[in-house]
């Protein structure tokens, strides 16, 4: 399997191998982790800047064709690694695990008054560096004065979420401070254009005037607690990293990254773009190896946040170079209009603008071309809609909960478009490919084995009545030849006999026909069973309809 080799050949590397195995599937398979986190050198911290960035994906499309996802093991799935770990991805997490989410302590120490260590003016809102009463560090960042709870709650609950998904995120918590402080001395500004001068006392003061007070007189603060480690500049969603020798598979066929686009377009995270991601060189405690682990960072732009106001009208809906739109309008004199400039939104301040009455996941993009998501196939988006899926009502409304929302109308309107965008996304891609999943081997009642199997279709209401159509084959692990076993079959349960036979791997080859849904029926699936020794399913193909 060719998206398998990448993998393999890191393991190897590690394993001190001279030579591959030959074969289709080596006896390790299918690989659980990744092994990207080989000791390298410290590489060079590399700034984006978000302008150029934007011009560049804009007016550079990534190659033509479809290529599959380059980092998933046999089974279709990534592998943890530096960039994901498998949580909503392989079961479903504890109510509990998801109001956690990446956080280990209490956040930050109120106690003695926080030590301000720093300040920006960079991005889209400014912010301080602060020390809290432990000697730790966090970023805080504060919600504009008219929308209070709009950025930082948004960014709690945001946090969550994408922890849930896989990816790797700050520890970020919701603090209620007293804005009693002390300024370092060796404080300083640093100017969005690269200047730095002493940070002052007015300074502070006059950042403090523009967020909004809680009656009891504090401010809702998000702290962002320091990531370990050193930084060293914001990925791409593109090529790879060159001073990064474990970055062998290109950003934009790596699955969690085309992926992506679902989970963002799901919580309308527009700024879903390099600029918001950041690489940390970190040393493995007890180890003593140092490598490159990659954050999502920045979360206060979703669900209809833009920081510092409402999003825009136009986010979600187009990006921000885009010539078609205006020239269909001109072409027509303005009498053609775009739609989403008419969408209703409730006046919740804070929530700012996030519906789901005209939102289309398929339909949706960030601010700017994201060259990983224009390459999602309809796999990565099966894979991405699973995810999506696994969140009950339950799920969503205990981590909303997360954000605190004084406005309990605001809170109950924001889990109801969350669960209303979760369920046109999983309805629109769990209809667009044979959506079978979850194969096991268990014993049979006749004392052989049986391949077990879920339908997400089904499961989500989209599929009934049912057939399988299926065809057993001997598979040749060495050359790859595939020999008829028996003649083909159909069941009308999520469940086929194994035939007993002697050789070493098996395959079957799957297709679903369900009323209503044709294009299940023309995306077979092919599952291989390693029959030998202790019988596994060890991998699986599936063909998007038309391929």
């Amino acid at each position: 399997m060719r998206n398998r080799t990448g993998i393999f050949a890191l393991s190897i590397v590690m394993a001190g191998m001279s030579t591959l195995e030959a074969g289709k599937f080596r006896p390790d398979d299918p690989l659980s982790v990744d092994p990207d986190d080989l000791s390298i050198s410290q590489p060079t911290d590399r700034p984006l800047s978000k302008t150029i960035d934007l011009f560049q994906k804009t007016f550079t499309k990534p190659r033509e064709g479809e290529v599959p996802a380059q980092n998933v093991n046999t089974l279709g799935e990534v592998p943890n690694s530096s960039w994901f770990t498998n949580r909503m991805s392989r079961g479903v997490m504890t109510i509990a695990d998801l109001v956690r989410g990446p956080d280990r302590g209490v956040g930050p120490d109120l106690s003695r008054p926080w030590v301000i260590i720093g300040a920006k003016t960079e991005g889209v809102t400014p912010g301080f560096r602060i020390r809290d009463g432990r000697g730790d560090t966090y970023f805080i960042k504060f919600d504009p004065l008219h929308w209070p709870q709009m950025a930082t709650s948004t960014e709690i609950i945001g946090t969550k979420f994408f922890y849930a998904f896989g990816y790797n995120v700050p520890e970020n918590y919701l603090t209620y401070w007293r804005p009693v402080y002390e300024i370092d001395p060796e404080a300083e500004v640093l100017w969005e254009s690269g200047h730095e001068e002493r940070l002052t006392k007015a300074y502070v003061e006059d950042v403090l005037k523009g967020v909004p007070r809680r009656p009891e007189g504090t401010i809702q603060v998000l702290a962002s607690k320091l990531l370990p480690g050193r930084p060293v500049g914001p990925f791409d969603f593109q090529g790879i990293r060159s001073d990064d020798p474990n970055d062998i598979f290109p950003h934009q066929d790596r699955r969690e990254l085309r992926g992506l686009r679902l989970f963002a377009a799901w919580l309308n995270h527009n700024d879903s773009d390099s600029v918001n991601t950041l690489d940390m060189y970190e040393t493995t405690r007890g180890q003593g190896g140092s490598f490159v682990r990659h954050y999502l960072i920045d979360f206060g732009t979703v669900m209809g946040s833009g920081s510092t106001q409402p999003h825009a009208r136009r986010v979600g809906n187009e990006y921000y170079i885009e010539f078609n739109p205006a020239l269909k309008a001109a072409a027509t004199l303005g009498i053609w209009d775009r739609p989403w400039r008419h969408v209703k939104y409730p006046d919740y301040k804070a929530v700012g603008r996030f519906e789901s009455s005209y939102f289309q996941g398929q339909a949706w993009k960030p601010d700017y071309p994201n060259p990983a998501f224009d390459k999602m196939t309809l796999q990565d988006a099966l894979w991405a809609t699973r995810t999506v899926m696994r969140f009950s009502d339950e799920a969503i409304r205990a981590i909303v909960k997360t954000g605190k929302i004084d406005n309990p109308e605001a809170e109950n309107y924001l889990v109801a478009t969350l669960i209303e965008r979760r369920d046109k996304i999983v309805r629109y891609y769990l209809t667009q490919i044979n959506p079978l999943d979850g194969f096991t081997l268990s014993a049979a009642a006749d004392g052989g084995s049986s391949l077990e199997f879920v339908n997400l279709g089904v499961e989500a209401g989209f599929g009934s009545q049912c057939r399988y159509q299926y065809a057993w084959h001997r598979f040749d692990n060495e050359t790859g030849s595939l020999s008829a076993l028996g003649v083909p079959d159909e069941a009308s349960q999520p469940a086929l006999s194994v035939p007993e036979d002697s050789a070493e791997f098996l395959m079957v080859k799957l297709f679903s026909f369900c009323p209503g849904q044709p294009l299940w029926r023309r995306s077979p699936v092919e599952v291989y069973l390693r029959n030998s020794g202790s019988p596994s399913v060890v991998g699986i193909e599936r063909t998007g309809p038309g391929e």
